[in-house]
């Protein structure tokens, strides 16, 4: 499940965004001022901001500065009530990629960051290998040294989570919500169970792993030595 970060200090067109992206299948994370904005930025790792330019506490301007000077590559869709020209260039040139002004229809604003979606997708890889496996997501499948490895479709999408933030911390809630989404028959302690059951199918010695790396007290982290992509 893909997760869209949505930063409006409107809390009414706040609220109708995360309800329009949330019927459409996407996990929703709300900021109201840029500074909350830029610290799920770094901690939610969403595959789209969609970002008001006129915040308080840090503006848009200033937000999109910040996120690219820290290498966050996240795409972000600009929400502008500004008709000058001048603005939206500025917020393109500040690392904006696409914009909306405001009054806009939900209908192209969900047809913008899909588009948006849609080009990240294609520069992600869709195989990683690691040690003597490979996950292959076209194929929806785990091989070892060339032969099938059972795994469930949940245990398949977490460890493609914890392949596409190799070398991150996950919080067991941050990976409650990417890879289960609305789903709270889930617990985040249930996570560890799952971790557990993976780490039995993919790890030599599952108490001392070497690809599902415990982060303490926290959650966990792929090694990032171990991966190698390819398309």
């Amino acid at each position: 499940m893909e997760t869209v970060l949505i930063i409006e200090d409107d809390a009414a067109l706040s609220r109708g965004l995360k309800d329009n992206f949330a019927f459409q299948g996407y996990h929703v994370v709300q900021a109201a001022d840029g500074e909350r904005g830029l610290i799920h930025a770094n901690d939610a790792h969403p595959d789209l901001s969609v970002l008001d330019l006129m915040l308080p506490r840090m503006n848009g301007y200033e937000l999109c500065r910040r996120l690219r000077r820290e290498r966050v590559e996240t795409p972000i869709l600009v929400l502008t009530a500004k008709t000058e020209e001048s603005d939206v260039v500025l917020g393109l040139e500040l690392g904006a990629d696409d914009y909306v002004k405001k009054p806009f229809s939900v209908r192209e604003l969900l047809a913008r960051a899909e588009a948006l979606l849609r080009r990240r997708r294609q520069g992600e890889p869709s195989r990683w290998n690691f040690g003597d496996y490979t996950l292959d997501m076209n194929a929806r499948s785990l091989t070892h040294a060339g032969q099938a490895v059972e795994v469930s479709p949940k245990e398949l999408a977490l460890l493609h989570f914890l392949l596409t933030r190799a070398g991150q911390a996950l919080s067991r809630e941050e990976i409650l919500n990417r890879v289960w989404g609305h789903d709270r028959s889930v617990t985040p302690r249930s996570i560890d169970r799952f971790v557990a059951t993976l780490r039995r199918k993919i790890e030599k010695d599952p108490h001392h792993p070497e690809f599902i790396l415990t982060a303490r007290e926290y959650g966990y982290k792929f090694e990032p030595g171990a991966v190698v992509q390819s398309k």
